[in-house]
């Protein structure tokens, strides 16, 4: 699986390293990806999600059941 978060989309960005003498080389910025399992009441199951920290707050903010169905919306298999 690719280094994408599955709420909120995140995946990894370019930009420079920067160095002391201003020598700039390319690099990737990698997003703070966690797999986390969550059970989920209404199904009665336990799921598991490739999920960036923000995502984290999101799900403990909404609710896992909102992002679920928003998930399934949006066509991803869980």
């Amino acid at each position: 699986m690719a280094r994408v978060c599955q709420v909120t989309g995140k995946m990894p960005i370019g930009g420079n390293k920067v160095s002391h003498s201003n020598i700039k080389t390319k690099r990737r910025f990698l997003p703070n990806l966690q797999k986390k399992k969550f059970y989920l009441a209404e199904e009665d199951k336990w799921i598991t999600l490739k999920l960036s920290t923000e995502a984290i707050r999101t799900i403990n903010k909404n609710g896992l059941y909102s992002v679920v169905k928003e998930l399934r919306a949006r066509g991803e298999k869980i």
